[in-house]
């Protein structure tokens, strides 16, 4: 099925993850890409693995903390092919497996946060937008978090953030919605990446992690990936502001 046929899309936090397995998955639905993350080796090894394949993929070292990054980014995009469709604002970060909680919460780790988890979906959105602009609209998805729907304790850098995130992505798709341009956001919940795989992995932190999931395990990359291609898909053309989550039924509590 090639859903994403001539559509050229942006994936940031690309390298692993939820963004390689949305990558992957932009490209075998005919999706020409622009692969942004801070990990040039594990990027650029995706990007020549989607040409192998015979897909269309260049990788761009990009820290979306950093605007002038984020413009880079689609200017890739232009420059390779006249214009930008669709883009997926993953990038991100956790407070890590062992937060530190919110009495002893570094500044240092609460600005680092707030500048990838959400000015860096900012960052990425102002720039998508103008070019998107320029060629009649596309469809944007960010990536929230549960924690952007319902709060955790202790970990205050993420939850603002990921919440950041969810305000931003509504407000684009009013503002932006008339002008052909929707805005979506996913809401991962439990998800195997790299990101957790040090509580996962450990016997008693993956038992808590999963205990509360109707499901009973966590989600797999690839869970999320889908729902993340079909937002810019044509077939959710009338999709726009919504806050989707895939948690295995975690916030049907």
């Amino acid at each position: 099925m090639n859903a994403l046929q001539n559509k050229v899309a942006i994936v940031t936090g690309a390298a692993s993850g939820i963004g390689r397995a949305t990558a992957q998955r932009y490209a075998a639905q005919g999706a020409s890409l622009i692969l942004g993350d801070l990990d040039e080796a594990g990027g650029s090894a995706l990007a020549q693995e989607l040409m192998q394949q015979g897909g269309d993929a260049v990788f761009v070292r990009a820290d979306v903390a950093r605007a002038e990054d984020c413009e880079t980014l689609v200017a890739a995009a232009v420059a390779r092919h006249g214009r930008l469709d669709a883009a997926f604002n993953n990038a991100g970060l956790s407070d890590g497996p062992v937060p530190p909680g919110t009495l002893d919460y570094p500044l240092a780790l609460w600005e680092r946060m707030l500048a990838v988890n959400l000015s860096g979906v900012f960052h990425c959105l102002r720039a998508q937008l103008r070019a998107m602009l320029d060629t009649g609209g596309g469809a944007i998805v960010n990536t929230a978090s549960i924690a952007g729907q319902v709060a955790f304790p202790g970990v205050p850098g993420y939850v603002a953030a990921k919440h950041g995130v969810v305000g931003l992505t509504k407000g684009i798709a009013l503002e932006f919605g008339a002008r052909g341009i929707r805005c979506n956001a996913i809401a991962p919940g439990v998800i195997d990446t790299p990101m957790t795989s040090a509580v996962l992995d450990d016997a008693q932190g993956g038992q808590m992690l999963t205990a509360s999931i109707p499901a009973g395990r966590a989600g797999e990359a690839d869970e999320v990936a889908g729902l993340a291609a079909f937002l810019v898909s044509d077939d959710a053309r009338y999709i726009n502001g919504a806050v989707l989550p895939v948690d295995g039924g975690y916030l049907a509590r």
